[in-house]
C-alpha cells in the first residue's frame, strides 16, 4: 500500500496524444501522479525504472503487440495492468487477461469508470500476498468463502457443488472480470476450456437463484465476448 502523503503513480503506455492529454488532465486532477511512454518498449523500461502503482496500457501500440507487453511485464512484477482497448477487440481482450491482465477498458470511456475500475485493481493489490478475503459482499449478496455459504439478503441460498466453485471463483476477484477460458479450467478443469456452453448453463442457473431479475443481472455480470465478473457495488435499480 503506498504512503497516503505520496501521490499514487500510473505509468500511462499510449501512443495516441489526444487520449494521453485527456487521461493526463483527468488523473492528475484526481491527485494521480502520471508517467507516460508512447510506445511499449518505452513503457516496459519505465515500469521497470519506476515501479508504477498501476499500469494503463493501450493495446494498440506502433512496436511491440500490447499483450505482449503484459507477458514481459508479468516475468517479473504484479502491479496492476488495466488494458484501455478498442470496441470490437474482444479476442485482443481476451488475450491480454489471459496474459496477466487485470482488467480492461473499452474506447471511448468515461473518467468515472476508468477511475472506478483502477480503484478496484488497486484494492485488490493491496491485499497482502494476494490474499482474499473469506467474507465477500455484492448488494444483498454474501459469499463466505471459508465457511462455504452463500446467502441472500439474510437468507442461506442452496446451490449445487459446481454453482458453489464458479460463483467462488468469481468471489475470490469482485470486480474482475475473468475470461472464459479462466473460469472453465478454474471450475471444470483444463480440458473443458472450449465448452462455454458449460459456463452460460451455470451462470443462468446462479442468476435464476441470486438475480431479482435474471434477465437484467445486476450481480453476476456478462462482459460479451470475454467472461464474467461479479459486481462490486451493483448499480442502483
Amino acid at each position: 500500500m503506498s504512503d497516503p502523503g505520496i501521490p499514487t503513480l500510473v505509468l500511462l503506455i499510449e501512443d495516441d496524444p489526444p487520449i494521453r492529454r485527456f487521461l493526463r488532465a483527468g488523473l492528475e486532477s484526481q491527485g494521480f501522479q502520471l508517467v507516460e511512454s508512447e510506445t511499449g518498449e518505452a513503457g516496459i523500461a519505465q515500469a521497470a525504472m519506476r515501479s508504477p502503482s498501476l499500469v494503463l496500457l493501450d493495446l494498440g501500440l506502433p512496436d511491440v503487440d500490447g499483450v505482449d507487453v503484459v507477458r514481459r511485464i508479468r516475468e517479473w512484477s504484479a502491479v496492476p495492468v488495466l488494458v484501455l482497448s478498442a470496441r470490437g477487440q474482444e479476442s485482443e481482450k481476451v488475450r491480454a487477461l489471459d496474459a496477466g491482465a487485470d482488467d480492461y477498458v473499452t474506447k471511448p470511456f468515461a473518467l468515472g469508470e476508468l477511475l472506478a475500475r483502477m480503484r478496484a485493481a488497486l484494492r485488490r493489490a493491496s491485499r497482502p500476498d494476494g490474499a482474499t478475503t473469506s467474507v465477500v459482499t455484492s448488494g444483498a449478496l454474501r459469499v463466505d468463502l471459508s465457511q462455504r455459504t452463500v446467502t441472500l439478503e439474510g437468507r442461506a441460498v442452496k446451490l449445487t457443488p459446481r454453482e458453489y466453485r464458479l460463483l467462488a471463483e468469481l468471489a475470490k476477484a469482485p470486480g474482475r472480470v475473468l475470461t472464459h477460458d479462466m473460469l472453465l479450467r478454474s471450475v471444470w478443469g483444463p480440458a473443458y476450456t472450449t465448452q462455454h456452453h458449460y459456463l452460460r448453463v451455470y451462470m443462468a442457473q446462479l442468476r435464476q437463484k441470486l438475480e431479482a431479475d435474471p434477465s437484467r443481472p445486476r450481480l453476476l455480470l456478462t462482459e460479451t465476448g470475454v467472461g464474467y465478473r461479479l459486481a462490486e457495488e451493483p448499480p442502483a435499480a
